[in-house]
């Protein structure tokens, strides 16, 4: 299991493999719930598989994304950083098929205090998803649907990007109705600009992953 990730977390792996830090390894389709606002914070969470969406439900129902999660994030780590046990903020969803472990707070806390370095590396992907927050709350101030669109493959491209000959390859299968999800639109409006911006040349689409072909040309059409 340990090869999966990134050598950061290699202290940690090794401590799930021997059993020293009890887990579960949990599997979501898209769309599943991983926990809701409100359960309590019980487990953090490492994603080894897929992208988890996180996200704020408002009084009058609306949802609004604030991050997404690539493999080798952690979430779930409210309750561990200000040591007070507290309620989840957010909600988290599967936003592709997903493989998670879990690990019972009490034990991560533990897990902490034998091995400080543990805190720095939470605290260095706690940081990574806050610049990722501001980001989306960037995308999602585009009152132009088109523009709001662009600026989210471009999120896409920074956190999940693959270089390759035909530009950045988005690691991800993405739906027109998960992209419609993640930045308030509908997937007729989606399918719609997905088309334009294939006829401008500006993208391309093979098996649901999205090839931005020009990322700083993308950027120019809203900056």
């Amino acid at each position: 299991m340990a090869s999966t990730f990134e050598p950061p977390f290699a202290a940690l792996f090794r401590q799930l493999e021997s059993g020293l830090l009890p887990s579960t390894t949990e599997h979501y389709e898209r769309g599943k719930t991983v926990f809701f606002p409100g359960d309590p914070a019980e487990r953090v969470y490492f994603l080894m598989r897929g992208a988890v969406k996180l996200s704020r439900v408002y009084e009058r129902g609306e949802e609004i994304t604030v991050a997404l999660l690539r493999e080798n994030s952690v979430f779930g780590v409210l309750s561990l950083m200000t040591g007070h046990r507290s309620e989840r903020f957010y909600h988290a969803v599967a936003f592709t098929p997903v493989d998670l472990i879990a690990i019972p707070i009490d034990h991560m806390e533990k897990a902490v205090r034998t091995d400080p370095d543990l805190s720095i590396l939470l605290y260095q992907g706690l940081a990574a998803r806050v610049l990722q927050t501001e980001m989306m709350i960037e995308t999602l101030a585009h009152r132009d649907m088109g523009s709001r669109l662009e600026s989210f493959l471009l999120v896409l491209c920074r956190d999940f990007g693959v270089p390759t000959k035909e530009g950045v390859t988005i690691d991800l299968r993405l739906s027109h109705q998960a992209i419609a999800e993640a930045i308030g639109s509908t997937r007729v409006t989606i399918t719609r600009l997905l088309g334009d911006l294939k006829k401008d040349n500006l993208i391309s689409i093979y098996k649901k992953k999205i090839t931005v072909r020009d990322p700083v040309k993308l950027g120019q059409r809203f900056a």
